[in-house]
């Protein structure tokens, strides 16, 4: 599941990079509200996504209060995800050499 929330965490912040540095420019200098539409859309299907399978981990794996609110943080700003990434990849690592 650590796998799976880990693609996940890059896919969100990938989408958010896209809508701040792509889409919001497109819309504002260049008149085109469609960029911001689309990936806006985009970006808000996979923070819901993000944001329901960090609860189910939350819950499944009993991460401290601190990692999961600093996972959550991490999906509000830029490149945050990418420093989460980090930490989920040694979360893994922890857990298959625990099996």
């Amino acid at each position: 599941m650590i796998g799976f929330f880990r693609k996940i965490s890059i896919a969100e912040g990938i989408s958010l990079l896209m809508l701040l540095f792509i889409a919001m420019p497109l819309k504002y200098l260049l008149d085109m509200p469609t960029a911001v539409k689309i990936a806006g859309w985009i970006h808000g299907l996979l923070f819901v996504v993000y944001v329901s399978v960090l609860l189910v981990l939350q819950f499944s794996k009993r991460w401290s209060f601190f990692f999961f609110v600093s996972a959550f943080l991490a999906s509000l700003l830029p490149f945050g995800t990418f420093v989460l990434d980090k930490h989920l990849r040694d979360k893994e690592l922890a857990e298959k050499i625990a099996e």
